[in-house]
């Protein structure tokens, strides 16, 4: 009997992204529990989800100017969880799949399918993609976002707090010395501060670590794959980070945190389970760029002393 045609799921974008649509995966597996589920994302994640058993294959897909994902897995059923624009939707119609699920584009263009499902631009990103996968009878929620194939919050009070200070733009990075200044009194606090980052931010992180009189072992950035990230976020005591992919991971596995947010409006992007774990500071309005180049003035208002009360409310460890 020939298999399945597999399900793809287009999502290849970052680490926060992804998690966030792991309810969307679920639900899609839990509709086609026989179907092999295929991810289009990068190499690095996609093989990390592999490993989790969230998904059963990889197509590594870096960006949207590549090769289309579904051009060598024959029949299957495409599924656009990247975005709402012709250039996602485009890359998988590439390849003649028998179906391509996606939401509808925007008022005033036009869209040869009918019965798309609209897309709602303030929508949380979560909700947002259970909506669509929902619009064909998957069933996922909110719950679906703890991650229980991640190793669980140890939420010790000797666990380290964990202090990333880069995001993917400029615009939802606060500024190093701040962090710094966070870490320091942390460090003053008795708490082991340990500063997280990617390859692309060892040298924002070294500089975090200088400023903040830390030793330079503790900085991690560069030298931790998505595993060894998931185990540190889950020992720590408390995340204190932007708004970012790690922001997302601590969701995952249940580890408390201090969100720094600033063009983006947390009810979009924000935890959306246990949020009394979760602490979100923003003065904001939702109208900032989310890939501007320079710091967002709502994430500016956001000060050192407020983070450091912020961190005080959510930790059990006596402030001398």
């Amino acid at each position: 009997m020939a298999s399945e045609p597999p399900v793809l799921v287009l999502r290849a974008l970052g680490l926060g992204d992804l998690l966030t649509g792991i309810p969307a995966l679920r639900g899609l597996r839990r509709l086609h529990p026989d179907r092999p589920l295929v991810l289009a994302a990068p190499r690095a994640l996609g093989s990390w989800f592999v490993d989790l058993g969230l998904v059963d294959d990889v197509v590594v897909t870096d960006d949207l100017s590549g090769a289309p994902p579904g051009a060598g897995l024959g029949p299957h059923d495409a599924i656009d969880l990247h975005g709402n624009g012709y250039a996602s939707r485009g890359l998988l119609e590439a390849a003649r799949p028998r179906s391509v699920l996606s939401f509808a584009p925007p008022p005033g263009l036009p869209d040869p399918t009918t019965h798309r499902p609209a897309w709602r631009r303030h929508e949380h990103e979560v909700l947002r993609w259970c909506r669509l996968v929902r619009s064909v009878g998957a069933e996922c929620g909110l719950d679906d976002l703890r991650v229980p194939e991640l190793p669980a919050a140890r939420c010790g009070p000797g666990g380290p707090v964990v202090v990333h200070p880069g995001a993917a733009s400029r615009s939802r990075r606060w500024p190093p010395e701040r962090f710094a200044a966070v870490a320091r009194t942390l460090r003053a606090w008795g708490y082991e501060v340990v500063v997280t980052g990617g390859h692309g931010e060892r040298g924002l992180a070294a500089q975090v670590v200088r400023l903040a009189g830390l030793p330079e072992s503790a900085s991690t950035a560069g030298a931790l794959d998505l595993p060894a990230l998931a185990e540190l976020v889950a020992d720590a005591s408390l995340l204190v980070c932007g708004d970012t992919g790690v922001a997302h991971l601590a969701t995952a596995v249940g580890t408390p945190s201090v969100l720094l947010f600033g063009p983006i409006a947390p009810s979009q992007w924000g935890p959306a389970v246990d949020v009394d774990r979760h602490l979100v500071l923003w003065h904001g309005d939702g109208s900032g760029d989310p890939h501007g180049s320079e710091p967002d003035p709502a994430l500016l208002r956001i000060d050192v002393d407020e983070v450091l009360s912020a961190v005080q409310s959510m930790t059990t460890v006596a402030v001398e």
